[in-house]
């Protein structure tokens, strides 16, 4: 079975982009290595990516090609009606079934790209498989939460930690269970 990675970096303070989804203050942390943080590596190991409307309408804000033409693209929404792209086909209802069923193809493992609600949403349905987070050195005063709502309690295992010189940690866990219910 395929697994799901949520890959993405947060601000110290947990948040994933800045109220408005920006996330702009990724480009004020000091790369002295010009360290791609292990995204070249990752990005080999998918073949599929997953995301929510607010996170695609923020990629295809960023006034640049389409960053993921060599991947399946899917973006989650509650929009009925919305035409799907030369890249991107979106999905507005039975999100979980979908995703299920999407974990059963064959392939590469599947890169959750986010934003929150996403993540909350297919944690809660145990179909997160593993957490790649890339903590940077900055807090923001407010934004959006790594997992929005009501996230069910649920156990990590670490299995790997790194630190940069530009201060960035990545950790590496494992989602271990969700059967606690919040």
């Amino acid at each position: 079975m395929r697994k799901i990675k949520l890959y993405l970096a947060i601000s110290l303070n947990g948040k994933i982009a800045r109220s408005d989804g920006s996330v702009d203050w990724l480009d004020s942390i000091p790369n002295p290595e010009n360290s791609d943080y292990g995204y070249a590596e990752f990005y080999k190991t998918i073949d599929t990516t997953i995301m929510g409307y607010s996170t695609y309408n923020q990629v295809i804000n960023w006034g640049i090609e389409w960053p993921y033409m060599d991947k399946k693209n899917y973006v989650l929404t509650r929009k009925v009606g919305l035409k799907n792209t030369e890249f991107v086909e979106f999905i507005a209802k039975d999100h979980i079934p979908f995703i299920e069923q999407l974990k059963e193809h064959p392939g590469k493992d599947i890169w959750l790209v986010g934003g929150g609600q996403v993540n909350t949403m297919l944690l809660n349905a145990n179909l997160v498989d593993e957490i790649y987070l890339y903590t940077m050195p900055l807090v923001i005063p407010s934004g959006i939460d790594l997992f929005e709502g009501l996230p069910n309690e649920t156990e990590l295992k670490l299995v790997g930690i790194k630190s940069y010189s530009s201060g960035v940690i990545e950790s590496i866990y494992q989602v271990e269970n969700t059967s606690f219910k919040n």
